[in-house]
């Protein structure tokens, strides 16, 4: 069964359309916010398949962008190599190839080239938020730091 991934608004709305058929529908997921993100849709022309309710505030980008962190806060943690799966304007998620003393709440400085025409070196602040092995979330402290950079490498 196809999988489809639909971003929900802010009004937490969002609109389906049948992979088999193109016919559209906006729909109300309020009620599925905390809850189930996976929902089974049929289509009036019978044609069954699954939605993935993306709630993220920001639009996330695949990537493979290496760089180097520096852990800021607390002191003695050091710093290393990483790489950026992912990136929005509000954080990245990242992975690191050796093994780290990394904990949620520490502070980094980033540092990594956009693979945009320029290779916009960006350096920015976060804040550790998920840590599952090696895989790192990280949430951007200086938001407005590269914002018009990254929404312009965002739509690319």
């Amino acid at each position: 069964m196809k999988t489809i991934r639909a971003f929900v608004d802010t009004d937490n709305t969002v609109t389906l359309v049948c992979p088999a058929c193109n016919t559209p529908k906006n729909i109300s997921v309020a009620s599925f916010k905390d809850k189930c993100h996976f929902l089974k849709v049929r289509c009036p022309c019978e044609q069954i398949f699954r939605v993935h309710l993306d709630f993220r505030q920001n639009y996330r980008k695949s990537t493979e962008l290496p760089g180097i962190f520096v852990c800021l806060k607390p002191a003695g943690i050091g710093g290393g190599r990483m790489t950026v799966n992912d990136i929005s304007l509000g954080g990245i998620a990242m992975t690191v190839p050796e093994r780290h003393n990394l904990q949620i709440g520490c502070i980094l400085n980033l540092s990594f080239n956009l693979d945009d025409r320029k290779k916009t070196l960006l350096k920015k602040k976060a804040v550790v938020r998920s840590i599952t092995g090696n895989f790192i979330g990280c949430k951007f402290t200086d938001q407005a730091l590269y914002e018009r950079e990254i929404g312009f490498y965002l739509k690319s």
